[in-house]
């Protein structure tokens, strides 16, 4: 072999140069599709079994161990997975956000002051600056203007006595008893007088 070398005028010096050369490249390019797989498998699954076995195979196998690995590989990262369910989670949250109607359950809008559905009334507008307001603020935020209450009168014990009071034909009469109208005294009717010797 070195004769034959020798005939190209290639010394066995340069030959063990290049040998040495083609390993170590050849070693650093196994030792680097090994770490590559085992940081890619690390970024995918938490399971330290698979991570490690990956590495074995690829270590073992080589170049047809990373294109099996590459085959059969998780197909999105953790972080990716990640990003996803913070996605879906924020979808759901702004579908769960959306304001509904307390009345009929439809969907509203913000700038709605009563349901087209049902006619709930939803908001109320400022007496001031005529923004939106809910329905309990008794104060507007934007112009620190107090709104009138809105809450629901509740008549008070007296309120139903006032109410029939100078109507007594409009009262309800209690079953079993009887209403006696006083009747008028016609002053054309003579009177008689008893003698009150006579006997009764």
């Amino acid at each position: 072999m070195a004769e034959f070398l020798a005939g190209f005028g290639i010394s066995s010096d340069v030959v063990t140069i290049v040998a040495i050369y083609a390993i170590v490249i050849i070693a650093a390019f196994w030792l680097a599709i090994i770490i590559w797989a085992y940081r890619d498998m690390r970024s995918r699954s938490r399971d330290t079994f698979a991570q490690l076995g990956v590495a074995i195979m690829v270590a073992l196998l080589n170049l047809p161990g990373l294109v099996i690995y590459l085959l059969l590989r998780p197909r999105e990262t953790l972080g990716e997975a990640y990003e996803r369910s913070l996605e879906e989670e924020a979808l759901l949250q702004e579908i769960e956000e959306k304001p509904t109607c307390p009345g009929c359950g439809q969907r509203t809008r913000d700038t709605w002051q009563v349901c087209p559905h049902c006619s709930t009334r939803l908001k109320k507008p400022c007496i001031n600056c005529h923004q939106l307001l809910e329905l309990p603020w008794q104060v507007c935020p934007h112009c620190a203007m107090t709104q009138p209450g809105y809450a629901a009168e509740v008549p008070s014990a007296s309120q139903p006595m006032a109410r029939y009071a100078g109507r007594p034909s409009s009262m309800p009469e209690e079953p079993g008893i009887q209403r006696v109208r006083p009747q008028a005294v016609r002053s054309n009717e003579p009177v008689e007088f008893i003698d009150s010797d006579q006997p009764y």
